[in-house]
């Protein structure tokens, strides 16, 4: 008589395990779709399919990545802020929209409540490059010219409020000069815009830079990091090459509608910490200079607050208006 209270205690364990996980399904149960907010061939689509195909293969569901350029990426944004809450459509976000854009433009969405925060991936630095034709073998050249000839240099960017303009906005400042503004529609169309020498100037992610750099079809002049890019460390940092307080970087976001349930926020943060430390995925990211970050849902709410204010008190000071 005494045994049987235990017997059952024992039987129900199974029983009550086998009804949580009738009750909730295993997550990811179907395709998932991540959106990018830019064209192909830029930094943020290199490091979207690099990170998806790992957790494709980690979690067993395919991450599809859905390119929805326009509009300094607020339109991919409206599309998955708009999304079913339920972990089947994401967001591979830069700063460029979320800490940026709000400040210039009227938004369909709500930038401080329509997402939450999965993890902050990675950042990268920018790399200031000129076309060859331009006359300056390093920044303090480049910055003569243009206080020689206000306007006479036009630089291009992934798009008025992008990382790049911003970039561009700060040096502008610090130094005293004036360059002409030639907005893309992301960071690869301005690339390849700096190749045709349709503009002279522009920073460009150094994920899409290096191949560029190595062959001679863009020159060099500074990193827009506190530290020297470990891929390119001939190259200095703006600071160290006159202008000392500068440094900005591209941050990549993995994002979720908000309303998503924790338990699904948590388990994709997990993943893509494993995804992003895994040998062929570290690699391929460090070989394109991209810094690894990995922090989770916890961490985001501060750097998203810090991130929104440091760009909205430049775009304030210098007057940056969207068209």
């Amino acid at each position: 008589m005494r045994r049987r209270p235990l017997l059952l205690g024992l039987t129900a364990v199974p029983l009550v395990a086998r009804a949580q996980s009738s009750a909730a399904p295993p997550y990811p149960d179907r395709p998932v779709t991540v959106v990018n907010p830019w064209p192909a061939g830029g930094s943020s689509d290199s490091v979207a399919r690099i990170l998806m195909q790992r957790l494709s293969a980690d979690l067993g569901q395919p991450f599809v990545v859905e390119n929805r350029p326009g509009a300094t990426g607020t339109l991919g944004h409206n599309f998955v802020a708009r999304a079913r809450p339920d972990g089947t459509t994401l967001l591979l976000g830069t700063n460029s929209t979320y800490a940026i854009a709000p400040h210039l433009a009227a938004l369909p969405y709500d930038n401080a409540t329509a997402f939450a925060g999965i993890s902050l991936i990675a950042s990268s630095p920018q790399i200031l490059c000129v076309h060859p034709t331009v006359a300056a073998q390093e920044l303090a050249g480049l910055l003569a010219l243009a206080k020689a000839r206000p306007d006479a240099l036009s630089f291009g960017t992934s798009g008025i409020g992008g990382t790049s303009h911003l970039a561009t906005e700060m040096l502008m400042a610090m130094a005293n000069i004036s360059m002409l503004h030639v907005p893309y529609r992301g960071g690869g169309p301005a690339a390849q815009a700096l190749l045709t020498g349709e503009v002279q100037v522009t920073f460009i992610d150094l994920i899409t830079a290096l191949p560029f750099i190595t062959s001679g079809q863009v020159r060099a002049l500074g990193t827009s990091t506190r530290h020297r890019a470990p891929l390119a460390p001939q190259v200095p940092t703006i600071a160290e090459a006159g202008l000392p307080d500068f440094e900005s970087s591209t941050d990549f976001a993995f994002l979720a509608p908000a309303g998503t349930p924790d338990p699904i926020l948590h388990r994709l943060a997990a993943a893509s910490a494993v995804a992003l430390r895994a040998p062929e995925v570290a690699s391929k990211l460090e070989a394109a200079g991209i810094t690894i970050l990995a922090e989770g849902p916890d961490q985001w709410p501060g750097y998203f607050t810090r991130e929104v204010a440091k760009w909205g008190g430049i775009i304030k000071a210098r007057g940056i208006r969207a068209p």
